[in-house]
């Protein structure tokens, strides 16, 4: 009796260690904190951005190049030379309003640099930095159509993108009018176009995009929202957070912000 007892206490020290040391690995391997994202980043020497490939200005595929060019494009390319010290340490994922959030909580990409708005609900799924571009909602019609700003779009048809804060704001703003939800933005102006809707709207940074396409549209009726937008990252990464902020901070003190923002913005305006 004895020896069995003895064997059976043996089997169950190593057992219990395992059990121990199981725990502690999970603890860690389940740590989210920001730590863990900076880590990941100086390890593979390179940050990943979600970004847009459908924003004119902001972020555009050129399909001869295949190269996604834009304001937030370039502004991620300073912001990986400030934290990597080399521009080129950057890879971009394709997001849309709809995907964007759920790309980064999966772990696709480590930061959206997508024309994206800070607002309270999205604070709740995400973290943001400081403000890095200020917007505001607007319409943008053909020219010579008889809307003229946000009062005139009863009965109207409006076209918004979906996962877009201005889809919200559209139907707060204007609950007289029909909202027509696109995946994106091509698909929306595409639509506005063939005339399946009377307005298209969204932030007035990408309806610029939209009329340095085609002039024969016009925004009209001026902004009716405020759209700061931030670079969002996992929620709870604090210090990335931190490292984004004083990467923008640079950019602001030396210049370089305004280089890019006259380069993108400016000259299309």
């Amino acid at each position: 009796m004895f020896v069995k007892n003895k064997w059976v206490k043996l089997a169950i020290v190593p057992l219990m260690a395992a059990l121990v040391l199981s725990g502690c690995g999970g603890k860690d391997e389940g740590k989210s904190g920001d730590e863990g994202v900076l880590a990941q980043i100086k390890d593979k020497d390179k940050i990943v951005f979600g970004v847009k490939n459908d924003t004119r200005l902001f972020g555009l595929k050129d399909p001869g190049t295949g190269e996604v060019e834009g304001f937030d494009i370039d502004i991620a390319k300073a912001l990986a030379n400030e934290i990597l010290g080399d521009e080129t340490k950057v890879a971009f994922e394709e997001v849309t309003s709809k995907t964007r959030i759920q790309l980064l909580n999966t772990g696709k990409i480590d930061a959206i640099v997508a024309t994206m708005t800070i607002s309270e609900e999205r604070k709740k799924e995400v973290d943001f930095t400081d403000v890095y571009f200020d917007a505001g909602q607007s319409l943008l019609v053909k020219k010579g159509s008889d809307i003229t700003g946000i009062d005139t779009l009863k009965g109207k048809k409006v076209l918004a993108v979906k996962g877009s804060t201005s889809a919200v704001n559209i139907r707060e703003k204007a609950p007289d009018a029909k909202v027509l939800e696109f995946e994106n933005y091509t698909e929306a102006f595409a639509a506005l176009k063939s005339k399946q809707g009377d307005a298209l709207t969204t932030d007035d940074s990408i309806l610029y995009g939209m009329v340095d396409e085609d002039p024969s549209y016009e925004l009209v009726g001026g902004t009716f929202t405020e759209e700061p937008y931030g670079i969002a990252v996992k929620k709870g990464n604090e210090d990335f957070v931190k490292e984004l902020n004083k990467a923008l901070k640079a950019l602001k003190d030396s210049g370089k912000y305004d280089e890019i923002k006259d380069k993108w913005i400016k000259a299309n305006n």
